[in-house]
């Protein structure tokens, strides 16, 4: 089951670093941020909705399974929309580099609320995965940061991490599938009242065939796969863990960005994809060998 858990959680970081591959294109045929969120997560709703129906599974929900989803609907939500905004006030290579502080977030929240031991190992791979993160960003102008930006990444970070940390400690038997359609319904509902709130933000529909086709990219990868893929790796192999090999997030958009839209890799971003890696093989041999003595 360690194994299952470790997979998903590369699989959930792998998938969630896809999401330039489809919201780029999105807004090079002049979307703005909040439709492209709103596509993202309506198509992804209908695809969970679909799925959830063919496997025949229920939609009923108990009250206090609807109170937890709908917690989890409004952080992801919050998460979404502070990380999207955060782009108006700085580069988009440094919000995505900042946002990963969330897997120190995880481990200080876990350590201080419930307990959990924060082991040297855990210091290691967060201090490499920070390190590494720290290199992919690209930048070097010298400018001043926005601090309205940082805090707008600073609370989509928070937001974020108190979603694993509830997620981990939520003992409701719930499948993945079921758990991730409310999620983002909810988000999605949310994301449509935003949309609401501003008249410069008003949402619309992929224009082309092509925009629909990343609206459904988007949907699917890093939305639907990658947030299965996360709540499976949570309940299998713990919250600080899955949040660590998260790493992997900013690691896959760099891949992309030099195999798909022709940006260079420097020595300086191979390194810090190297520390990325241990860190991630560190947690990854750790459970293992906690795995083989239990």
């Amino acid at each position: 089951m360690r194994h299952k858990g470790i997979i998903c959680g590369i699989l959930a970081a792998v998938c969630y670093g896809t999401n330039p591959l489809g919201a780029l294109p999105l807004y090079a045929e002049g979307m703005n941020t909040s439709s492209v969120l709103f596509c993202r997560f309506s198509t992804a709703v209908v695809m969970l909705g679909v799925m959830m129906a063919a496997q025949r599974k229920t939609f009923r929900l108990s009250l206090r399974e609807g109170a937890v989803l709908g917690l989890f609907g409004l952080l992801f939500a919050a998460s979404s929309i502070t990380y999207y905004r955060s782009f108006l006030y700085m580069d988009a290579g440094i919000a995505s580099t900042m946002l990963f502080v969330y897997p120190v977030m995880v481990a200080v929240i876990m350590a201080a609320f419930f307990g959990e031991k924060v082991t040297a190992t855990t210091v290691a791979s967060i201090a490499l995965a920070m390190s590494g993160i720290a290199l992919l960003y690209r930048g070097g102008t010298g400018a001043v940061l926005s601090a309205t930006g940082v805090l707008l990444v600073m609370i989509s970070s928070l937001t974020y991490a108190v979603y694993i940390v509830i997620l981990n400690r939520w003992r409701i038997r719930m499948s993945s599938l079921k758990l991730t359609f409310y999620a983002l319904f909810i988000c999605m509902l949310c994301l449509v009242a935003y949309s609401f709130s501003s008249p410069e933000l008003h949402l619309m529909l992929p224009p082309s065939a092509r925009a629909w086709f990343w609206a459904s990219w988007l949907g699917l990868v890093p939305t639907v796969l990658s947030l299965v893929f996360m709540t499976v790796a949570v309940h299998e192999v713990g919250a600080t863990p899955t949040a660590i090999m998260g790493a992997l997030e900013p690691l896959t958009a760099v891949a992309i960005g030099a195999l798909v839209f022709g940006e260079t890799l420097t020595l300086r971003l191979a390194v810090g994809i190297v520390l990325i890696l241990s860190a991630v093989m560190l947690i990854v041999m750790k459970k293992q060998q906690h795995h083989e003595t239990h």
